[in-house]
């Protein structure tokens, strides 16, 4: 497995598997991987193509009083599970490396008003900066294919919009969600969580799963169901940023017609704020 710091070493890499006629699948990473980051590197690996993982913890997506500075960083283990994994290449870049001009103004993209809703109206400024640093990691690698997760649902949706807009010709692979045996979705700040939140966690998917089960009994009364969700949070001890069922091809209100929908929440266990998603086509 090879391992890359600079642009350079990256390009060059790449441009001798691609003369002997590879291509390349990409997952990019902010690292601290677990089972469903690894899910997306098998996904990688099955489309025959060479394998580019990157690991990059990105400032531009933080927000002030975020995780930044605390994000974890377990690189070693890390590059364990993706050597046994199968994957290529791993590009672990520093932050002068991406942003070489410390103080230069980053154009926001179009992202037609996806940046500012669910997610993004709690942190202003996140999905312009995950925006931001895929578009220079796609110009750094080229992929053909780009593996995500569905679990960063909106976020999914924001790479969509990034690709359609500059028409890169990157195919994206969304990957079904990894959940822990009690329906938590695998995320990398489910390490902050104590044994007592880590019991309550579950609730999320728990009242996400109920929500899908009426929609599929065909109810539409989606306020009342939304309400129910938050009620049940806040008295298992959650802070709730949302609870949203929406239209899953371009997150917008759900309608009385629309048929293929997305639940979605967002909630913190104390300084810890977990999301996830499930949907359901009618």
């Amino acid at each position: 497995m090879h391992i890359s710091h600079s642009g350079d070493d990256l390009s060059t890499t790449l441009d001798q598997w691609r003369e002997r006629g590879d291509t390349i699948a990409f997952v990019p990473t902010m690292g601290n991987l677990h089972a469903g980051h690894i899910k997306l590197v098998r996904e990688a690996r099955a489309t025959g193509g060479r394998v580019v993982v990157s690991i990059f913890v990105n400032p531009t997506q933080f927000g002030v009083g975020e995780d930044y500075a605390s994000y974890p960083r377990t690189r070693e283990r890390d590059l364990e599970q993706l050597a046994d994994a199968g994957a290529d290449l791993v590009f672990l870049p520093e932050v002068a490396e991406i942003y070489p001009e410390k103080d230069r103004e980053l154009a926001d993209v179009d992202l037609g008003g996806l940046d500012r809703i669910l997610c993004g109206a709690n942190r202003p400024g996140h999905f312009q900066g995950v925006a931001t640093v895929v578009s220079i990691l796609f110009a750094l690698v080229r992929p053909d294919v780009a593996i995500f997760g569905r679990k960063d649902f909106q976020q999914y949706r924001v790479i969509q919009r990034l690709v359609e807009t500059f028409g890169l010709p990157i195919r994206l692979i969304a990957v079904e969600t990894e959940r822990e045996p009690d329906g938590l979705a695998m995320s990398s700040r489910n390490s902050y969580l104590d044994a007592e939140q880590r019991g309550q966690a579950a609730c999320l998917s728990q009242v996400l799963a109920k929500i899908c089960d009426r929609l599929r009994q065909g109810h539409k009364d989606y306020r009342a169901m939304e309400k129910y969700a938050i009620e049940r949070l806040n008295n298992d001890g959650f802070s709730v940023d949302y609870v949203s069922i929406r239209d899953s091809d371009d997150l917008s209100e759900a309608g009385e017609k629309t048929t293929k929908l997305v639940a979605l929440a967002a909630a913190s266990l104390g300084t810890t704020r977990l999301i996830d998603n499930m949907e359901v086509e009618l």
